[in-house]
């Protein structure tokens, strides 16, 4: 499924390549592995005196989504965590300035027997499947993924390659992100449940068509946002703990390169969510427009 990439590489080919659907495997990367090893610091810190993977032993439900979202807050606020994000891109090829990157998210999908019910919550849901721009409406933007700790085809997520060129039934004509912008500024980033913020399939998907990505801490897949995916549920005993961010090369959002657009029907388009690597200048004012706007294939693609 993957194509191994030999770093570095020239942007230009790099995203014509997601844009055609290639999934890219970035493998033994030292600046990712270093990525990784100022994660564990902080999750082992954090979680002390509990192993991360098995926190979910230790934890109730709610206690683990308090504890989940503080550290992802932490993750995501850290200046060191952000310099060296930056160091992976650059050892990839990309300059600082002529990329925009939206929040950087780590994920914990815990341990669940496969009958067990608990309430959802944002910190701990496993994801439905969705394409990313059925709700973004960015179809230059790039998926970045990694696992933190040691992962398993039952423990990550799974990708539907074959379904890149299919035109799926699914709910983003009347995905509304303003609202759900309104109401994560309003209640906070947790008030909004994970499966709310993505539109959804209305048509039947044998999730067993699903390719699991099983690939080692230190390395990262890049692919496409139109690119179906979904998470697996785990009840592999131990706790998912990965890390995943989204961004867009610049001047292919000007000038409107990116993915085909073969199902999405959202109205808006959401730039004011990236952020120039360089300054962190939105993405919104690079391109003279508002944090979100409403979308035709002609302003942005």
């Amino acid at each position: 499924m993957y194509s191994a990439l030999q770093t570095p590489i020239d942007p230009r080919r790099f995203h014509d390549r997601i844009y055609a659907g290639d999934i890219l495997h970035i493998t033994q990367s030292s600046a990712m592995q270093a990525l990784v090893n100022v994660t564990r610091e902080l999750l082992e810190e954090a979680l002390h005196p509990w192993s991360p993977p098995e926190i979910h032993q230790y934890l109730d439900h709610r206690e683990q989504t308090l504890r989940f979202a503080q550290c992802q807050n932490a993750f995501a606020g850290s200046a060191d965590i952000r310099q060296r994000w930056l160091a992976v891109v650059e050892s990839v090829g990309m300059a600082a300035d002529a990329l925009a990157c939206d929040r950087l998210h780590l994920r914990f999908q815990p341990h669940r027997e496969p009958q067990q019910v608990v309430p959802r919550a944002r910190t701990t849901a496993t994801i439905a499947f969705h394409r990313d721009t059925w709700g973004s409406n960015l179809y230059a933007q790039t998926n970045w993924w990694a696992p933190i700790y040691p992962i398993t085809p039952g423990r990550t997520f799974a990708l539907y390659p074959h379904l890149w060129q299919r035109p799926l039934s699914n709910s983003s004509a009347d995905f509304d992100m303003h609202a759900i912008l309104q109401r994560s500024h309003r209640d906070g980033r947790n008030a909004v449940d994970a499966d709310e913020a993505i539109p959804h399939l209305l048509e039947m998907i044998d999730p067993q068509q699903g390719v699991a990505v099983d690939i080692a801490p230190g390395s990262l897949i890049a692919f496409s946002g139109a690119h179906a995916h979904a998470g697996v549920g785990n009840c592999t005993g131990l706790t998912r703990i990965s890390f995943e961010t989204r961004s867009v090369l610049i001047d292919d959002v000007q000038t409107g390169r990116g993915a085909a657009n073969i199902d999405g029907h959202a109205p808006w388009m959401t730039p004011g969510l990236f952020r120039r690597m360089s300054d962190a200048r939105r993405l919104n004012e690079i391109l003279g427009c508002g944090f979100i706007e409403p979308y035709t294939p002609s302003n942005i693609r």
